[in-house]
This record gives C-alpha cells, sequence and structure tokens, in this order.
C-alpha cells in the first residue's frame, strides 16, 4: 500500500494581524494571511521580477491562542502544517465556492520581539509546536545573527 505525504513549511509575512475566535466548544482558531516571495529572472527581459504568493493559515487551540497574543501584520514567521479544502455553498449565488489553508502543525516567530521579522538586541524569536509548551531559542538559530544569553526577561510569559 503506498502512502502519502501532505506537508507544507513556508517562511513569510503576515499580511494582517490574526483573528482569534472560538468555536461553540470552546476551542481557539486563528486565521490570518501570509505572503511568500519568488525572485526570477524574465526570460523575454532579462530582469529579475518579484512574485508574491498569498497562503491562508489556520491554527488551533493552544497554537492558535500564541499566533494571536505574538504575531502581527509584517511580522515574519515559519509555518510547518498540511493543506486542507474546504467547500461550501455561496449563499448569493448558490455556487459552491472552496478554499485551500495551511492548517499549522509548528509555529516559529521569526525576529525579535518587537520587529517585523529584523533582529534586534534582545535575542531571538519563539516556538510553539504542537503538544508543547513556548519556548525561547537563541537568535542565532532563528536569525542567523550572534548568540544572545537568555534571561527571564526575554520568555514572554
Amino acid at each position: 500500500m503506498a502512502k502519502s505525504v501532505n506537508k507544507v513549511i513556508l517562511i513569510g509575512t503576515l499580511g494582517k494581524d490574526p483573528e482569534l475566535k472560538y468555536t461553540p466548544q470552546g476551542t481557539a482558531v486563528t486565521k490570518f494571511s501570509m505572503a511568500t516571495n519568488e525572485s526570477f529572472k524574465d526570460k523575454q527581459s532579462g530582469e529579475w521580477k518579484e512574485r508574491t504568493d498569498w497562503h491562508n493559515i489556520v491554527c488551533w487551540q493552544r497554537t492558535a491562542e500564541v499566533a494571536a497574543e505574538y504575531l502581527k501584520k509584517g511580522r515574519q514567521v515559519y509555518i510547518e502544517g498540511r493543506l486542507t479544502t474546504r467547500s461550501w455553498d455561496d449563499k448569493e449565488t448558490g455556487q459552491k465556492k472552496y478554499m485551500t489553508e495551511v492548517v499549522v502543525n509548528d509555529l516559529v516567530l521569526l525576529g525579535g520581539k518587537g520587529g517585523a521579522g529584523g533582529s534586534d538586541s534582545e535575542g531571538g524569536g519563539g516556538r510553539k509546536s504542537s503538544g508543547s509548551g513556548f519556548d525561547q531559542r537563541p537568535a542565532a538559530e532563528d536569525n542567523f545573527a550572534q548568540s544572545t544569553e537568555i534571561t527571564d526577561e526575554d520568555i514572554p510569559f
């Protein structure tokens, strides 16, 4: 029997602030859009061009709460997850609509605490993995910058 893989890895920039909501059962869900960029050389003109792709991102449970608290528009983030496509009937047109989303399994905040993806003097980003707590990591791992010592003030809780 053949196995299949559904895994997405993205590093990009948030296009808007995350929206946190709760299901009627009390489960946290956060949605946001994320842009990834690609540079390529145009074969006709020989000029370098850039293309931006937008992705719909969905986080659940504790990951949703962390994303809503720490992510802001313009912040750079690393996402690991899986693709899922949902459908619904449009109330106005009666047509079936489809949306493909990335459901997050692992979320890593890139850049410094206050920046939009840039490094700062206070050091690293944070990591939120499914099933684990929110951990600080050295700046060199996320920012490829010099490591700084992590103090209690760097931990966001």
